[in-house]
């Protein structure tokens, strides 16, 4: 007997084809993020050989590869200017990046802001008024002289997250009072920081702003393995929360009530973002915009599982300062643009394309 007009019946049937249309959808999507990070993995690598062939010293990709691979078979500029000069710089570019992504998502996570990161907050802007003041004072380690500095910006960078932290936690850690702690952290190191490039001599001066503006001249087989294991630990140490932090993207009330303990949670993202930022500039100096900007990316290609939503932003992150890298040095094949300015005419044109395909909506 047929059903009734407007009534419909379910049937074991339908009910039993349901379960595998919805396993198959699921199987796909999966297929699609993975296929997607398997791209940008290749757009990386891609990036990364452009890198290293780019310089002023124009080595052909023979010369590259067979510094890379056969270095007893190079000649000896050669083997100095791959291995010594731009293979450094190039780690560098992607371990900051997949730092400063890394630390972008965190942030924007536990804030539950779109404008969050560690630049926004203040935490690049303490790192910059550490390595300013070293810098204006002229104090030296005794021992590894070359750490002065970037332990400088280090200490200043946890000073700063620890700041923040102080008055977040008068108010249970909620997120708007972190935004407005780290936005008059920002101020404060950034007022800081002007207040040192007025006392400096020129000659002194110049080396400041040298340093803030980023650069990844800096890098070398000292400080790159320091960024690694900084980079290694902290995302080690996250993986065990992956299913908290797409819970908490739902909201406080709802991760609560699935068993997210979500101050705790916050506090731990924190520190690590803290140290992710730490590690990521000390070497490099003030990198804004990656941490901004990589996640926006990231969302757009996989959505918010944190699965694939952080190693996806730690690409992307890659991907930006490496390809920042490679510009840079195209537009003054004998000079040395800072990359820190790069990666801001990268980000700010970004960040209006967010704003005219109404991002916001989605927060």
């Amino acid at each position: 007997m047929p059903p009734p007009d407007g009534a419909s019946f379910t049937t074991e049937t339908g009910a039993a084809r349901a379960v595998p249309d919805d396993a198959s959808h699921y199987t796909v999507l999966m297929r699609q993020r993975l296929l997607r990070l398997s791209g940008a993995i290749l757009v990386l690598v891609a990036l990364a050989v452009a890198d290293i062939l780019t310089g002023p010293a124009m080595l052909s990709l023979f010369d590259v590869v067979t510094g890379l691979f056969s270095p007893a078979q190079a000649d000896a500029m050669t083997r100095v200017i791959v291995l010594d000069i731009r293979l450094p710089m190039s780690l560098m570019a992607i371990l900051v990046g997949m730092s400063l992504g890394i630390a972008g998502v965190h942030m924007q996570t536990i804030l539950g802001n779109p404008l969050a990161s560690p630049y926004t907050l203040g935490f690049s802007a303490a790192a910059g008024f550490g390595a300013a003041l070293a810098i204006l004072t002229g104090f030296t380690l005794p021992v590894f002289p070359w750490l002065t500095i970037p332990l400088a910006a280090f200490v200043m960078c946890v000073l700063a997250a620890a700041l923040v932290f102080s008055f977040s936690r008068m108010r249970a850690m909620r997120p708007e009072v972190m935004v407005l702690a780290g936005i008059a952290t920002l101020f404060l190191f950034q007022s800081a920081q002007s207040l040192v490039q007025y006392l400096a001599a020129p000659e002194v001066l110049q080396a400041i702003v040298f340093w803030l503006f980023g650069s990844l001249l800096k890098a070398s087989w000292n400080n790159v393995p320091i960024v690694a294991i900084v980079f290694a630990l902290t995302s080690l140490a996250v993986l065990p929360n992956l299913w908290q932090l797409t819970a908490l993207r739902l909201g406080d009330a709802r991760a609560a009530a699935v068993g997210v303990e979500v101050s705790a949670l916050r506090i731990k993202l924190f520190a690590l973002v803290a140290l992710l930022t730490a590690g990521a500039v000390a070497f490099v100096g003030t990198i804004g915009f990656v941490g901004l900007v990589a996640p926006h990316i990231a969302r757009m290609l996989v959505g918010e599982d944190q699965r694939f939503l952080l190693p996806m932003a730690a690409l992307m992150g890659a991907i930006t300062m490496t390809g920042a890298s490679v510009v840079s040095k195209l537009i003054s094949p004998g000079g040395v643009i800072p990359i820190g300015i790069v990666t801001a005419l990268i980000g700010v044109p970004f960040l209006f394309f967010l704003i005219l395909r109404g991002q916001r909506r989605h927060w």
